[in-house]
């Protein structure tokens, strides 16, 4: 039996995908029972549990093989990143009681970076869990592919999509969010000691203006990208309702100037296997349908 949290979203979702079809036993962790009805048509077993609550968390991660554990996403932190020093110290208390035999967590491209940034969240997960008693793997993963959802309406309706990744020509490691699923679940079927960092990223570095190719491609007419200035994003993003956008600007410096990268830009990284191309026709087939 493996545990898996965040099942109701794209990364957890693909690992309990991954995982039942390679006929494995999944129990998926889930806030409230409702949204665990479909998961239990397709066999699995549910555990109902808040990201904060240590008790239901280790009663869900007790007797399985293996965890996977992924911190719910917080893009408007408090200073200081309260919300995810609460959600870590649960994950790791109920690991500790629950003792389960391997844990594979979602980690981040970045997440050793110093600078200030959205993404020392995920640093902060790791130094929590670097010394837990059971093998530990953080599966650092480049920028989601699936962030270009928000790139759809404006692709259909105007022929532009507006980049805050920049210069437009840079290429920048990226994954689509079925190969970080298939490979948390591969991860979770291998064996090993002590604790490990595997990045992953996809098949070829992927520029603003490959993912404006893509829409193109999906939709069958031209798409161009076009910078978002660097002095509007503030702005912007308070317009959009956030309170607190600094640490999501420093992250996007991040990738811009290159100090949020894996080491030798990714030599050692798996790669997965799903194309800019297909991530992007795959998004925009599913705006079709809704």
């Amino acid at each position: 039996m493996f545990a898996v949290t965040g099942a109701t979203g794209k990364v957890g979702g693909a690992t309990a995908r991954a995982l039942l079809g390679m006929g494995k036993p999944v129990r998926v962790v889930v806030r409230d029972r409702s949204k665990g009805e479909g998961w239990s048509r397709l066999g699995c077993e549910i555990a109902v549990s808040d990201s904060g609550d240590a008790a239901a968390l280790a009663q869900a991660f007790t007797d399985v093989g293996g965890v996977f554990v992924m911190l719910p996403p917080v893009f408007d932190p408090s200073p200081g990143f309260t919300e995810a020093r609460a959600m870590i110290a649960a994950l790791r208390a109920a690991l500790v009681q629950a003792g389960p035999a391997k844990v594979v967590v979602l980690s981040t491209i970045g997440a050793e970076a110093s600078q200030p940034n959205l993404l020392n969240q995920l640093g902060l997960l790791e130094q929590s869990f670097s010394d837990l008693p059971m093998p530990v793997t953080f599966l650092r993963a480049a920028w989601f592919m699936e962030n270009a959802a928000w790139d759809v309406e404006p692709a259909r309706t105007a022929g532009v999509i507006p980049s805050y990744l920049q210069p437009l020509d840079k290429p920048f490691a990226m994954i689509a969010t079925d190969d970080v699923g298939r490979t948390a679940a591969e991860l979770l079927l291998e064996d090993w000691s002590g604790q490990r960092v595997v990045e992953l990223e996809g098949p070829r570095r992927v520029s603003p203006n490959d993912i404006a190719e893509a829409f193109a491609k999906a939709l069958g007419w031209p798409v161009k990208p076009e910078i978002v200035a660097r002095e509007s994003w503030e702005a912007l993003f308070r317009a959009q309702g956030m309170q607190r956008p600094t640490p999501r600007m420093q992250m996007l410096d991040g990738f811009n100037a290159g100090w949020i990268d894996f080491a030798q830009r990714g030599a050692n990284a798996r790669k997965g296997t799903i194309t800019i191309d297909q991530a992007i026709a795959a998004l925009v087939n599913r705006a079709a349908v809704l």
